[in-house]
């Protein structure tokens, strides 16, 4: 039997390889030997030893088990471009076209998914679908999804359970209303997201988008369709993300997918997989690109962002072994050669001195000197740095699988403060891990009364299938407690930001102005260095770009802002003028 309904039977008893061990492919075909349905769009017949075929049957009588096995056998090297990939044997060229179908993208969770709705969209318009912010007139809604937490999942149940009505009120008149699953919660959940809700269509992995064309064709005849195979080297680094806001003066730059550090609370690694780094060559034309369309800011984004390791060029790849924050240790083996991060982070910022850059989110083992150096002597790169730190306890660190105690995170806050001035520092922390105490819990809050954190991300543990910590520890902290412990921190994380953000009163800032505030349309909103919100009036200024003239402040804009109140949060002050990021250094 060749039908693709095999390949669920398979994967039932298939005991998988090493290479495979973190992929898992699921086709499934609820009606592969039924005809068309009515509502569906026909497909264009073949001929095959004089019997007509229509779509259905020709996929069963498509592809194997192993056909989607094929790319696990070794690293295939990828096109130039998706469009130089041959159609699969099943379906036309014709059947991957989307016929201008409307395409609407909601996006959930962090700004890697923020990216991989852009590289999503970029692949789907190649496709000839169009996009559509009104989801009344879509023909295709996919949610782009996040599954670190329980929260964000049952926010995706509940929209589930929103659009279910807008797709049975769909009109007979209408192509059928497609619905799709993308990113970590459709590799983490897969098959049961198909079977507890019937109105899904498709599931598409954070490593499957260039697959999204197939599946949404294989979605038109009637089949639920998924692919959420992990990937050991897919980067997109061929594919430029579309922005999807028009309007924006930032962007973030995806430049490494996946995760090696197994900690032992994470779902990333087997949501994300493998730790893998695009070429440096692609990541420098993607921010040339965002530099010619005028944008002045960009994020490099990785889960893993400061480990990022380039063995694209050969040369590279026996140059020496990584060099670790002091008293920081890994999870895996000490890893060589390669680009690191010091050289693509030199590499951007010569990319226009105009364009700010920031990168997200860092471990804090990977802080060797040389990158502290680099940030210090560019004045486009931000002096803000993010570095989770998730307890302020040695013994939850250790059960966290971190690779560091207390002492040595605060050692290397001390050498970040010493090698650049004034840097705001921002940190993740989880309430209520697996053993916690109100000893470790105290410890958190000691920690946050002494770093004073200019931003803090902070949330109660929630315990995730497949994770380390599920299958080796106890979430023994009641909901309650956890919940209280939270609201500790984050008290005491606001108290400590507003004292470390009132030094700022006073000052002359650079700022990059974002667009009106959402609380006042007589306010302009931008952020600082620090990445901090900066709120002040709408209102005629000098430009210094051209002495003598009045101008309003436009999104894209660095004004210098003098500050004259601050809070947690937010900073606000009056605008002095507007100037370049060059220019402005002799004020700040």
């Amino acid at each position: 039997m060749h039908s693709l309904q095999c390949v669920l039977q398979a994967q039932k008893s298939l005991r998988w390889g090493p290479l495979a061990a973190m992929s898992w492919l699921l086709l499934r075909t609820c009606r592969a030997h039924s005809s068309l349905p009515t509502s569906a769009s026909p497909s264009p017949e073949r001929q095959e030893n004089g019997v007509r075929k229509d779509f259905s049957s020709r996929l069963a009588t498509g592809p194997t088990f192993q056909h989607f096995l094929r790319s696990t056998s070794a690293p295939q090297e990828k096109p130039s471009s998706p469009e130089a990939e041959d159609p699969p044997p099943y379906l036309t060229e014709e059947e991957l076209l989307g016929r201008q179908r409307k395409v609407y993208l909601e996006t959930y969770g962090c700004q890697m998914n923020v990216n991989d709705t852009e590289i999503a969209w970029s692949i789907l318009q190649k496709s000839g679908y169009l996009r559509t912010r009104n989801l009344q007139e879509a023909d295709v809604i996919l949610l782009v999804t996040c599954s670190i937490r329980e929260k964000p999942e049952q926010t995706i149940w509940n929209r589930l359970h929103q659009l279910k009505t807008l797709k049975t009120k769909r009109l007979r008149s209408r192509v059928p209303l497609r619905i799709g699953i993308l990113g970590c919660m459709a590799e983490r959940l897969k098959e049961e997201i198909l079977s507890r809700e019937k109105m899904v269509d498709l599931l598409a992995g954070p490593d499957a988008y260039r697959d999204l064309p197939r599946l949404l064709a294989v979605v038109e005849s009637g089949q639920q369709a998924a692919n959420v195979l992990l990937s050991l080297d897919e980067t997109y680094a061929d594919v430029m993300p579309v922005q999807t806001s028009p309007s924006a003066t930032s962007a973030f730059v995806s430049i490494m997918r996946g995760c090696d550090n197994m900690c032992s609370y994470c779902i990333v690694p087997f949501t994300r997989g493998r730790e893998r780094s695009r070429p440096v060559a692609s990541i420098l034309e993607e921010v040339r690109k965002l530099s010619d369309q005028g944008l002045k800011e960009v994020t490099l984004l990785g889960q893993n962002v400061n480990s990022f390791r380039d063995n694209s060029e050969v040369q590279f790849n026996n140059s020496v072994s990584t060099n670790l924050s002091h008293g920081f240790t890994t999870n895996y083996k000490t890893k060589q050669g390669g680009l690191r991060f010091s050289h693509l982070l030199d590499q951007v910022s010569r990319v226009d001195p105009e364009m700010r850059i920031r990168f997200t989110s860092p471990h804090p083992k990977d802080f060797p000197d040389e990158v502290l150096q680099l940030i210090q002597e560019r004045d486009n790169i931000c002096k803000q740095i993010h570095l989770p730190a998730q307890s302020g306890s040695s013994r939850v660190l250790e059960a966290m699988r971190r690779g560091y105690s207390r002492e040595a995170y605060v050692e290397l806050v001390h050498h970040l403060r010493e090698s650049i001035p004034g840097v705001c520092l921002s940190s993740d922390f989880i309430a209520g891990f697996c053993g916690e105490t109100e000893e470790d819990h105290q410890q958190t809050v000691s920690l946050l009364r002494e770093v004073q954190y200019n931003t803090g991300f902070l949330f109660a543990y929630s315990m995730r299938q497949k994770t380390r910590a599920y299958h080796r520890l106890k979430d023994d902290v009641p909901e309650e407690v956890k919940l209280r412990r939270l609201e500790e921190l984050i008290t005491v994380f606001r108290e400590e930001a507003s004292k470390a953000n009132k030094t700022s009163v006073g000052c002359t800032q650079l700022v990059l102005v974002e667009g009106l505030s959402k609380r006042s349309v007589t306010d302009l909103c931008g952020r600082n260095d620090g990445n901090l919100k900066v709120i002040f009036p709408d209102a005629e200024v000098e430009d210094g770009i051209n002495p003598g003239l009045k101008v309003r402040a436009q999104p894209g804009d660095y004004v210098l802002v003098k500050i004259t109140s601050a809070s947690s949060q937010t900073l606000k002050g009056h605008v002095l003028c507007r100037t370049t990021l060059k220019d402005s250094l002799a004020y700040c």
